[in-house]
């Protein structure tokens, strides 16, 4: 590979990650904006978005958010505390805790998946555009 290839694909790298980071500053303001930190919106999004079949866990949490199994335990529960998700013991083995939303937790998670999409629809075209270049690079 020559250097100006090298600058090119950092470039293009550079490009798509400052588009990608754009959206996460966007969902991080959103979250706030709704009363609920980061991360709280993006445990409720995991637990909505699970495959039909995956019984959501605190391990599957974690596995999926990239977490520590404590740190998802503690996310729940404040997730919980603040009327959003509901921790109960799964009925086949009681050592697992089963993680889904509740109304309130369903309706905040509405709103900002509204709000994200509306952002991912504007921000379409250069996300495209950065992974084009990307692919087209080679």
């Amino acid at each position: 590979m020559s250097r100006k290839t090298d600058r090119n694909e950092i470039q293009l790298l550079a490009k798509f990650r400052s588009e990608i980071r754009h959206f996460l500053q966007f969902s991080e303001q959103a979250a706030t904006a709704a009363g609920l930190q980061p991360q709280q919106h993006q445990l409720m999004l995991q637990i909505a978005g699970a495959p039909d079949d995956t019984l959501v866990t605190i391990s599957h949490i974690a596995e999926v958010m990239g977490l520590r199994h404590h740190t998802v335990v503690e996310l729940s529960k404040r997730c919980e505390l603040a009327g959003l998700v509901r921790r109960t013991h799964d009925q086949n083995d009681r050592r697992w805790v089963v993680l889904e939303l509740t109304a309130q937790g369903q309706e905040a998670l509405r709103q900002l998946s509204e709000a994200h999409a509306q952002q991912l629809r504007e921000l379409a075209p250069s996300l495209i555009q950065a992974l084009t270049r990307i692919r087209n690079t080679k």
